[in-house]
Order: C-alpha cells, then sequence, then structure tokens
C-alpha cells in the first residue's frame, strides 16, 4: 500500500539524518570548534544550524533564553565572561543585590501585613510575638 511505503520511507530518512556524520550530539563536543556559519532555519523561527570548520553541525534554538537561563549562565560562565566585561558584571551584581534586597521586604511586607490581618481572629498571636521578641534579644 501506498500510505506504508511512504510512512517506512520516512522513517528510514528520519533515522538516517539522526545518525548523519558531523551531527553534534551534545554540547560539550562543541567546545574548541570554530563556528564556519551560522545559517537560518525557516521552520522554527529563530533557529539555525552551527556548521563548523571541521564538517561538523548542530541545530541550536532561538536566542531567546528564558531570564532564569540568562541569570544562570552569567553565573557559571563568569570566569570566562568577566574579564571582557568587567563592567557589565559590575552593574548586574548591583541589580542582583537590589532584586534580593526588594524580595526580603517583600516577604517582611507579607509577614507583617498576615499579622495585621490575623491579630483580631487571632488574638494569642500578640502574645506569641512578645515572646519571640524576648527570645530573639
Amino acid at each position: 500500500m501506498a500510505v506504508e511505503e511512504k510512512w517506512k520511507a520516512n522513517l528510514e530518512k528520519v533515522a538516517f539524518m539522526k545518525q548523519f556524520p558531523g551531527l553534534l550530539g551534545n554540547w560539550e563536543v562543541l567546545e574548541g570548534k570554530t563556528i564556519k556559519a551560522v545559517i537560518p532555519l525557516k521552520g522554527k523561527q529563530g533557529a539555525a544550524v552551527l556548521v563548523c570548520t571541521d564538517g561538523s553541525f548542530t541545530i541550536v534554538p532561538a536566542m531567546a533564553p528564558e531570564p532564569y537561563e540568562l541569570g544562570e549562565a552569567l553565573v557559571v560562565a563568569r570566569t570566562l565572561l568577566e574579564p571582557a566585561h568587567q563592567t557589565a558584571y559590575v552593574e548586574y551584581d548591583r541589580l542582583v543585590k537590589k532584586d534580593r534586597d526588594a524580595l526580603k521586604s517583600a516577604r517582611v511586607d507579607k509577614i507583617l501585613g498576615a499579622i495585621q490581618n490575623n491579630l483580631e481572629q487571632h488574638p494569642e498571636l500578640k502574645d506569641r510575638l512578645k515572646e519571640l521578641v524576648k527570645e530573639w534579644k
């Protein structure tokens, strides 16, 4: 049947593509290679094929990393990036501290708000808070 033949032909083609000579299977094998070309792909917005000078290649997704990915990348690659971007890292450190401080303040406000909102229903909170303050002194 023609449909089965088409399905089998596609499976065979896909299996061959996944084993194509030069296709890099993980990021570690890209280390030390020189990129010869970056060619955008039409199928997925922002995706591209990286072709190396030795004939190896890989497909990369769009360069639109999530903020958590960017943050982790800036931390794990700091020793390699910082010499070339010292001023940017000074600003990044300032913004990280500002964000951390804002998070701390927001948590304190949330805790205090919860206490204030529950004092009428739970008057024992007042006594418990006084005990906690005495413990910390």
